[in-house]
């Protein structure tokens, strides 16, 4: 059986605020610690009033201070916004603090708008760089060479774990050369994922890291008692998805009764497709959702979101989930 996993934005609802979603994720992250899931990433987003998880290394480091064996990682760190050194840095802190217990994902999008993307004061065509920049970043984790001149203060000789993320080929041809684990955003992003997922596998090198491919899979996870409960909480993120194919953005909302009368048939399409890989019911609808996922995928771990208006709702969703396939601590 594959590993679970979470990945979690620290949403925010609406009339809530950041402070609470940030005490929420760490709640959340001891449970599933609990419950048997193998890592908790959070993902990196600016500008974006429903999600919390902007200052990525800092909530990590709140997490995995409140956790005690449950990796805690970056699902991802959007290289373009930073520089290699900087990260190396950071996550040579975090692996200093947390010895063992701490993922480095890495994505090539910057994670929000050209107009925050001027804020962050990068270059957009710094994009293009991203297999230089990884490798830069690999550099700085590794042992201390004879001559070099810069180094990462705590991060030499750590080997933080890289991942590779991606929602494209591209991602999927880098792993491989690399050598490095891939996770792939089919929890938003589904439409490359099994053509990935083979070039990534076909193409890839055994590395110091990694020797054999290693594939995460993201879905959308929404388990209740009932299938009807279920799709009830499912209606927040369908309205999250309709509203960012809108342009609105904004904190995450309650569950309605009528979806329908919410989405166009042209925003249903949308939404639909790119929530292609969302497993929505009681644990018997779960079960059978994503054992045909991992059937048609092969996936070695799946990384589950859940976009659940109450939080209580949403611990239960990922009790249910442990339960249904026998997670253990």
């Amino acid at each position: 059986m594959p590993a679970f996993s979470v990945l979690d934005l620290a949403f925010v609802p609406t009339g809530s605020t950041p402070s609470n979603a940030l005490r929420n994720s760490l709640d959340l992250a001891q449970h599933v610690e609990d419950w048997g899931y193998t890592r908790f990433w959070l993902a990196e987003h600016h500008n974006m009033v429903g999600i919390a998880s902007a200052a990525t290394s800092i909530v990590i480091a709140h997490v995995a201070g409140g956790t005690n064996k449950i990796r805690v990682g970056a699902g991802g760190i959007m290289l373009p916004n930073h520089s290699p050194l900087v990260v190396a840095e950071q996550f040579g802190t975090l692996e200093s603090l947390f010895p063992g217990r701490i993922d480095l994902g890495l994505g090539r999008a910057p994670g929000t708008d050209q107009r925050t993307l001027r804020a962050l004061r990068r270059d957009p065509m710094i994009a293009e760089s991203f297999p230089q920049d990884v490798l830069e970043l690999q550099g700085y984790f590794a042992d201390l060479q004879p001559g070099q001149a810069v180094q990462a203060v705590p991060g030499t000789g750590l080997k933080v774990p890289l991942w590779i993320l991606g929602s494209s080929l591209f991602g999927a041809q880098l792993a491989a050369a690399l050598g490095l684990p891939y996770a792939f955003a089919s929890h938003f992003a589904p439409d490359d994922l099994i053509p990935a997922l083979a070039i990534y596998r076909e193409n890839f090198r055994p590395s110091a890291q990694l020797a054999r491919p290693y594939a995460m899979v993201g879905a959308n996870v929404i388990a209740a008692e009932t299938d009807a409960e279920a799709r009830r909480l499912f209606t927040s993120a369908q309205q999250a998805f309709t509203n960012l194919l809108r342009g609105a953005r904004g904190q995450l909302l309650p569950p309605i009764d009528d979806i329908e009368r919410y989405w166009s048939p042209h925003e249903k399409a949308q939404a639909q497709r790119m929530l292609a890989c969302a497993y929505v019911g009681s644990p018997a609808t779960i079960r059978a959702g994503l054992d045909g996922f991992l059937a048609d995928t092969g996936a070695d771990e799946v990384i589950v979101a859940a976009a659940i208006y109450d939080h209580a709702a949403r611990l239960r969703s990922y009790e249910i989930l442990a339960e249904t396939f026998g997670l253990t601590a």
